[in-house]
């Protein structure tokens, strides 16, 4: 709910109150986040005043310190020091901005943003405010949208600058979100890691000055995931306050966090402005891309539950409850690059009455493509390996009664390729350097409509040729020369105008196919955004496929990330990855609370291990409602302590599943419990595999027994019922 009363906004969630008041001089300040509230009057609330040995200016009848303010959408200049969250630069080359609070308007319903993703599905029951600000100096207009998704405990928020002049101006920084909390301490968390190491959990105290998390790397990263969380001290993952930022965008962010010396706390989340710079023609607007801002009191996964059905009810594919997650296998760590049509045959007929869905054929199918030194853009069958096409291949598929799927790495481009000899101006380069390559592959400028229209025509006829139901869509570089030819002197708009391509790519071919299923994929991990999730319902979590390594980047994943989004396959042993060698079970639980698939051979497992396989996949089907709708919760942290475990919960509380893991383990270990969340107080449930049949406020305070310690990297599963 939306409502304008005494010159303040009251936005409000099902738990949460967004106060804002418009102050007599016409500034736009925040005047409360957090814990519902009624909606009086806040002004007597307010530790606006003037200090010492700082600029005033006349506020409310007194002088007052602009630094004491909290600003809603801050600008540098006029005694602004800290992060501006606007930053235009006008006809006089200077960068000091003031924006005036002008006007709103209160919609129902959430409007898209042109070119980019956004929470904007099933939107029936959600409001938008839109408040007009401007600067008279420079005479453009900043207009704020706050969407209020009033079940999710949610408000989206994005940005549109309007250029009101005759002639062009720059924007320098064009940030989707800012706030201000005032005397607050804060610790601030967020996901860290590298390839094969994604979204490992950092807490840490604020400092004064700046404390960020970006990519300039043209991607979202697997180095610092685009969310970040504030949150009290000793706040635990079901006790305490926490407020949750993330961003609806795959490339280059940052999200920066700014102590001053009154304690005063300001978030700017947005488009990176390192390397960022948009000419904005007369007439012309800019639109950001979105960030979501979420506050909960019940700790870390009231906050993720926030996030999660954020994303399942409202964000493009991930809410479309007609998509079903296949079962898949995928070739990549059973033969990499040797392979040929016979071998892949014998690999899907080895998969014989599995109950596996999907068979994927990863790299190498194309060109000439027998190593990742070459072919990439050329993506038509490699006639040596598959000398009649893909035909047999499916065929076999569909007589296994499995379906086929195959890879492709789009946005990418070998110097040893067809396309390249034809277009060798077509990847990202300046012409004063040779362009650095990695993995020996170039970046497809997708800022030039003729690539993306290129690629799209490519992609679209070989779909539209091969019986072909999912699609693995990888990137797996980072941009390094960033800049376009054809953008002039005007490189600061590279990278948003490349990410833009690919979101327009992403787009039509989804909608030319909504039969293939769609999953993302970076080198792993170096892409999980909500702004690839609005196109393609699931994403390869990481490259790392060993279970140990697994249960903190799913663990930390499901931070802001729902399990209904992320892929988990078992693998061989010793895994490729750490050479770790774990036991199958273990392998399929960790596996289990995601979308479940395998990566291996299967004509190489022991025999025991293949007739454990359409077990697996039972189990899986009778997850899967779980996984896609129920309540996720974090239980026992792999990064502190020497066990992990994980619960899903139905949405009707009657059935729960328990995944326990051991990290580490010591000589003569001790016995403990595992206490479950989320259950019904006074149903009673049946714990399978022992005697516990106990109402749900007994098994949550007490826990489950685990009498007997795990072994080295055992896992055991709970099944709880309802009787």
């Amino acid at each position: 709910m939306i409502l304008f009363e005494n010159s303040s906004f009251y936005l409000e969630t099902k738990n949460t109150s967004y106060v804002m008041r418009v102050l007599d001089n016409k500034v736009l300040s925040n005047a409360y986040y957090g814990k519902k509230i009624g909606r009086c009057n806040l002004n007597a609330f307010s530790l606006i005043r003037g200090i010492g040995y700082s600029p005033s200016i006349a506020l409310e009848g007194k002088n007052v310190s602009p630094l004491m303010i909290p600003w809603e959408m801050p600008t540098y200049g006029q005694g602004n020091f800290g992060l501006p969250g606007i930053s235009v630069i006008g006809a006089d080359n200077r960068f000091v901005n003031e924006l005036s609070y002008e006007s709103y308007e209160i919609i129902n319903g959430k409007p898209s943003i042109k070119g980019m993703p956004s929470f904007d599905t099933n939107v029936e029951d959600v409001q938008t405010l839109k408040i007009t600000l401007r600067d008279k100096a420079l005479n453009y207009r900043v207009i704020l949208y706050y969407s209020v998704f009033e079940k999710e405990d949610v408000i989206t928020r994005r940005t549109e600058i309007v250029n009101m002049t005759d002639e062009q101006i720059l924007i320098k920084s064009a940030s989707s979100a800012a706030i201000e909390f005032q005397s607050k301490k804060f610790q601030m968390t967020t996901l860290k890691g590298s390839w094969a190491r994604e979204r490992w959990i950092d807490t840490y105290d604020l400092h004064q000055g700046v404390n960020s998390v970006e990519s300039r790397r043209g991607s979202s990263s697997h180095q610092l995931n685009p969310f970040m969380a504030l949150s009290e001290k000793n706040t635990t993952e079901h006790m305490g306050d926490v407020y949750g930022f993330a961003l609806v965008y795959s490339a280059d962010f940052k999200i920066s966090v700014e102590v001053n010396e009154v304690d005063s706390v300001r978030v700017i989340a947005g488009i990176n402005p390192e390397n960022f710079c948009w000419r904005l023609q007369a007439g012309e607007s800019f639109e950001t891309p979105e960030c979501v801002l979420t506050y909960s009191a019940d700790g870390f996964n009231g906050m993720s539950h926030n996030f999660h059905n954020l994303c399942r009810n409202h964000l493009g594919k991930c809410a479309d409850k007609n998509v079903k997650h296949p079962i898949v296998i995928n070739n990549w760590e059973a033969t990499y690059f040797n392979f040929n049509d016979e071998k892949i045959i014998e690999f899907i007929k080895a998969c014989k009455g599995l109950g596996i869905d999907t068979m994927v054929l990863d790299d190498g199918w194309f060109g000439h493509r027998d190593n990742d030194d070459s072919s990439l853009g050329d993506w038509f069958i490699d006639e040596k390996k598959f000398p009649n096409g893909l035909e047999k291949v499916i065929e076999t598929c569909k007589s296994q009664g499995m379906n086929f799927g195959i890879w492709f790495e789009p946005e990418m481009i070998s110097r040893d390729s067809d396309l390249f000899r034809a277009h060798p101006d077509w990847c990202i380069h300046t012409d004063l350097r040779e362009p650095v390559e990695s993995r020996t592959q170039l970046v497809l400028d997708y800022s030039r409509q003729e690539v993306v229209d290129y690629i799209f025509e490519v992609m679209d006829d070989f779909l539209s040729k091969n019986d072909i139901s999912y699609v693995k869509w990888d990137m797996n570089r980072n941009i390094t020369d960033n800049g376009s030819n054809w953008l002039g002197e005007y490189q600061g708009e590279f990278s948003h105008r490349n990410i833009l391509g690919v979101y327009d790519l992403e787009k039509r071919l989804t909608e030319a196919h909504p039969d293939v299923f769609f999953e993302g994929c970076a080198g792993g991990g170096g892409r999980v955004d909500f702004g690839i999730l609005y196109y393609m319902p699931q994403i390869w979590t990481s490259d790392d496929t060993d279970s140990i390594e697994r249960l903190r980047i799913q663990y930390g994943t499901s931070l802001v990330y729902p399990p209904s989004t992320m892929s988990a396959h078992i693998s061989a042993v010793p895994n490729h990855q750490t050479g770790r060698i774990t036991p199958f079970k273990s392998r399929n639980d960790v596996a289990q609370m995601c979308n479940f698939g395998y990566e291996l051979n299967v004509a190489k497992l022991p025999q025991k291990e293949i007739e454990q396989i359409p077990k697996q996949v039972e189990e899986h089907r009778g997850l899967e409602p779980l996984i896609q709708d129920g309540d996720y919760y974090r239980l026992l942290n792999p990064f502190t302590g020497k066990q992990c475990a994980w619960e899903l919960v139905s949405e009707d509380k009657k059935k729960a599943y328990v995944m326990l893991a051991a990290v580490n383990i010591a000589g003569n270990d001790t016995s403990y419990y595992v206490k479950p969340r989320g259950l019904n107080p006074e149903f009673i449930y049946q714990i399978n595999d022992t005697d516990i049949i106990a109402d749900g406020e007994t098994i949550m305070n007490v826990g489950i027994p685990v009498v007997e310690p795990l072994g080295e990297y055992e896992t055991r599963t709970f099944y709880l019922t309802k009787i």
